[in-house]
């Protein structure tokens, strides 16, 4: 298949029609960025005979039902520049590739638990909002026109008007992404400023992530008892061992592999081979090898990678969740999870909203970060559709579920093959979504093989769009309810 087939494959997998797929990879070239090819098509569907309002008016449905949106739709917003406003105050940001995308520094989002931190208020009082999104729920559940109130689905002044719900949504992906992933990102989500997070404040392992979502920030709570965040305190084990030379308290970011044998057994001998202390040479040798592969202390001279139930710990997950599965999957799916804590987190906003329980899609749900958030927060979880490719991550989902859950669970394979008409069933049968949560393969936005950092024109990270296509699909089905 030549270059200019594979975009316009890509582009009609993304939901656009095959003609204009088409014109768009002839006249931007196969070159093109797949960004670009969907800012042509937007473009040239704005265009038509000169009409800018919303492009749904104009599509027919050949089966004679209601009119559906376009997978790209509406005239882009007016927007204005992020500036220097602080990661405190909610914005919307510009959406264009000549600025970088601001990383904060420290990176602590809009706040952290037990922190004041100024943001700005919402419309109305959340306890009255949440009063109102229990009226939603009834009414809305019947088929009755009932416009709930735009706070509930943003909680601050700012956020674009396309972004209120129903239903929330929630995305997550790696921070240090290559340049012009987030601003990228931004603009398909309705042009929403990420929250930039760091899980070292909320556990003993760094985790920079950053977040796109549509809920509330005031009232957040984080989970109790809150997780120690130093080495040393949530494995006390290490305390015997570790030498006054080794300044860490905290480790770098999980990764899905772990140092070698071979490794560990060259650092054992260069110690056993010196004094004590080693010499700085040696010193500085080891702590590269620790930091890199997130080594521990567990014997003198000695030192080892963090055990998968370790993992799990600092992860936020229960002990053993990935029990079953073999050592090497187990460290991969727990390096590609959410940091459970930083998550339930920002989600926390939820749980008096939705006493009797959420309906939840959940994209590229790994071994279940986002469930096991909603859980410990005491959410109950009615219908919980999971979308996951491996075959691995869904049997350490399945079996928690069966294990702590009463709710119904749904398991799909491949987020291609959720179309807008499975959508639109998923929607009629289970009475809509109350948030979509997600985030797609980080493999070509981050790793030391540069070769490999393809960002959103990557195999595996190009499937972000899907997660706007079917977040796009969900809110146009739950529209016409």
């Amino acid at each position: 298949m030549s270059q200019k087939d594979k975009k316009v494959e890509s582009l009609v997998n993304m939901g656009f029609p095959e003609d204009e797929a088409k014109m768009a990879v002839t006249r931007c070239g196969p070159d093109a960025s797949v960004d670009v090819l969907v800012d042509f098509i937007y473009a040239s569907q704005t265009a038509v005979d000169g009409y800018t309002g919303n492009l749904s008016d104009l599509e027919d449905n050949s089966n004679g039902g209601r009119k559906k949106r376009r997978f790209m739709q509406g005239n882009r917003k007016k927007r204005k520049r992020f500036g220097d406003e602080a990661q405190g105050g909610r914005g919307i940001f510009d959406g264009s590739h000549d600025v970088p995308m601001p990383l904060p520094n420290p990176m602590v989002g809009f706040g952290l638990p037990n922190q004041r931190w100024r943001v700005e208020k919402t419309h109305v009082p959340l306890k009255s909002a949440w009063n109102q999104v229990v009226q939603y729920q009834k009414v809305h559940r019947h088929g009755k026109n009932f416009e709930c109130p735009k706070c509930l689905y943003f909680g601050m002044e700012g956020v674009p008007t396309q972004a209120i719900g129903p239903p929330f949504f929630y995305y997550e992906n790696v921070a240090l992404a290559p340049k012009g992933v987030w601003t990228t990102i931004s603009r398909f989500l309705y042009d929403i400023q990420p929250e930039f997070v760091d899980s070292k404040f909320f556990c003993a392992a760094a985790r920079k992530r950053g977040y796109i979502h549509n809920l509330p920030i005031e009232n957040r709570s984080p989970l109790l008892p809150l997780p120690p965040k130093k080495i040393r305190d949530t494995f006390p084990h290490t305390k015997k061992w570790w030498p006054p030379w080794d300044p860490r308290e905290q480790l770098n970011c999980i990764q899905t592999c772990v140092a070698s044998a071979k490794l560990l057994d060259r650092i054992r001998v260069a110690l056993a081979n010196c004094g004590n202390p080693p010499p700085p040479t040696v010193q500085k040798y080891v702590l590269e090898e620790c930091r890199k592969w997130n080594l521990v202390w567990v014997g003198r001279h000695q030192v080892a990678p963090l055990e998968p139930h370790e993992m799990e710990c600092l992860l936020g997950f229960p002990m053993d969740h990935t029990r079953g599965i073999c050592r090497t999957e187990r460290y991969r799916s727990l390096g590609n999870s959410f940091q459970v804590d930083t998550v339930a987190y920002h989600l926390s906003v939820l749980r008096d909203m939705f006493p009797q329980g959420m309906n939840v899609l959940s994209l590229f749900s790994g071994i279940g970060g986002a469930e096991v958030a909603l859980h410990r927060l005491g959410i109950r979880m009615k219908t919980v559709v999971s979308v996951e490719k491996s075959k691995v991550n869904r049997t350490v989902l399945k079996n928690w579920w069966d294990e702590t859950q009463t709710g119904t669970l749904i398991e799909i394979d491949d987020v291609q093959i959720l179309t807008a008409e499975k959508i639109e069933w998923y929607v009629r049968r289970i009475g809509g979504f109350d948030l979509v949560i997600g985030g797609s393969p980080c493999n070509n936005l981050t790793g030391s093989n540069r070769h490999h950092r393809d960002g959103l024109e990557g195999e595996h990270s190009a499937l972000f769009y899907h997660y706007f296509r079917i977040l796009d699909s969900v809110k146009s089905a739950m529209e016409g309810m």
